[in-house]
């Protein structure tokens, strides 16, 4: 799977660490802030990651910020992106099958390594249903992309 990755300073660590295990689980992976960078702000890795997703040269997203919050609230303004913030396996697993996610979003100061690992394991084992309940919910989110 194509994955893209990003993070703010405070998730910077814990990218590393996603990076390192979905590489050596064989995902591509782009690295979209491949460089510390103290000062730097949460929504432009968002949106980078968003975009990627949105614009289909990737299939999923992960974010890591100190929290989750602000890269799923600035991931979730692009059109077509679906972030969820997820703390739990399932979460992690039931937002894709019921909701399609596609960005999921950590918070680095609230997760360890391995909890954000089985996460990101979880999102990206998992498939949207398709089951007609589903479907319709998630056709009622996108209509409200549309205005």
């Amino acid at each position: 799977m194509t994955i893209v990755i990003g993070c703010d300073h405070a998730g910077y660590a814990l990218k590393n660490v996603l990076l390192e295990m979905l590489r050596g689980e064989g995902h591509k992976v782009r690295d979209l802030t491949p460089d510390f960078d103290p000062e730097d702000d949460y929504p432009d890795s968002a949106i980078a990651v968003a975009r990627a997703v949105a614009n289909r040269s990737a299939e999923r997203g992960i974010l890591v910020c100190g929290s989750g919050v602000g890269a799923s609230v600035a991931a979730n303004k692009v059109h077509g992106v679906r972030a969820g913030l997820c703390h739990d396996t399932y979460s992690a697993r039931q937002g894709v099958e019921h909701d399609d996610i596609n960005v999921l979003c950590l918070g680095a100061r609230v997760v360890g390594d391995a909890v954000a690992q089985e996460l990101a394991r979880a999102f990206l084992g998992a498939r949207f249903s398709g089951e007609e309940r589903h479907a319709r919910r998630l056709k009622k989110v996108q209509d409200l992309e549309k205005g």
